[in-house]
């Protein structure tokens, strides 16, 4: 006779409960815009600043959300990450040279094939970049956050310098699309046609990103590596084949960002990705490491506070984002959307 209940076909049939949603981190980006309103005062800046926050928001959000999912899944802290953000802004020259006359073409059509292609070749070249980047720099020191630490800072200066010696050291300026180029203005409001772009690629990223890792099957071999990946393993799927995928896509996904930061600075420089590394770091931070929910929303946040302190007290601003990581860890320690650490 077993011993081992019997598990009848009711039983079996049952849906599994839902893990319940947590709403509050979500509450704190309309109400922090919400308690903005007063002290901005007129509307029509509250709205402008609303918007250049968003599209600031977003930008951060693609440059951080590989790292944090390579942090979730491969437990690796690539302090190289900003190189792909360089990667990815320089690889818009690459396109840029033959193809120059569609941005200064008055067609909407043209600038955004002209954008599409950038972010195809940078997703592209930061792809293979980083497949080498994973083989050669960071599968040698798995399991040692030290050595991770120490040679992707090296792998960093490294590619830094071959940015260097291919396009040279002297900062390069682009040019936006025709049609990016100016604003929308609705009575008061003013919302720069560039930025409103931006909102519109982040969310589609964000979109994209949640189908993939909570609607297919890959994302849930994902999810399931984050927590708990030696049982994904003993399931019979190659942890490791997932790992360096997952590394591939996150470096694309900073190339992505990268060719977005590079148009909004309008100048490429080969150090522009570690600019912003800090800034990715608290995003992460505050988010929870590992979550792209938590990216998302600790990017957001992270810029509208940015912005509406730059407007209200500038000298401000670039403690800002301290102030609000600092608060939301002592709020909550593993941040907004802590995941289940290995």
């Amino acid at each position: 006779m077993s011993e081992f209940p019997s598990i009848t076909t009711e039983q079996a049939q049952t849906p599994l409960p839902r893990s319940k949603t947590d709403w509050l981190p979500l509450l704190l980006v309309p109400a922090l815009a919400l308690l903005a309103l007063p002290f901005v005062g007129n509307p029509s800046s509250w709205v402008t600043l609303t918007v250049a926050g968003l599209a600031m928001g977003m930008m951060i959000f693609l440059m951080a959300s590989g790292l944090t999912l390579v942090f979730g899944l491969m437990d690796i802290i690539n302090f190289g990450h900003g190189v792909f953000i360089s990667l990815g802004a320089y690889a818009t020259l690459i396109v840029l040279g033959p193809l120059a006359a569609w941005g200064k073409a008055d067609s909407l059509a043209l600038n955004l094939g002209l954008m599409g292609l950038c972010i195809l070749v940078a997703m592209a070249l930061t792809a293979i970049v980083g497949a080498l980047f994973e083989r050669i720099i960071v599968r040698p020191v798995y399991g040692n956050h030290l050595k991770q630490i120490l040679v992707t800072m090296g792998g960093l200066i490294v590619t830094e310098q071959l940015i260097h010696a291919i396009w040279g050291a002297s900062p390069i300026p682009i040019a936006l699309p025709e049609t990016l180029r100016g604003a929308y203005v609705v009575g008061d409001i003013v919302m720069e046609r560039y930025r409103v772009f931006a909102v519109v690629i982040g969310l589609a990223v964000f979109g994209g990103m949640q189908l993939l890792l909570n609607r297919t099957r890959i994302g849930l071999l994902i999810r399931a590596g984050v927590e708990n990946p030696e049982m994904v393993e003993a399931l019979g799927y190659r942890i490791r084949r997932l790992f360096v995928s997952v590394f591939v896509a996150g470096s694309a996904l900073a190339g992505l960002g990268g060719v977005m930061w590079a148009f909004y600075r309008q100048t490429l420089t080969a150090g522009m990705g570690m600019e912003v590394m800090v800034l990715v770091f608290i995003v992460i931070i505050i988010g929870g490491l590992g979550s792209v929910g938590g990216c998302f929303v600790g990017s957001v946040l992270v810029a509208l506070v940015a912005n509406y302190v730059g407007f209200l007290a500038p000298k401000l601003a670039l403690v800002s984002n301290i102030l609000v990581m600092a608060l939301v860890l002592v709020w909550r320690p593993e941040g907004l959307f802590p995941v289940a650490r290995r």
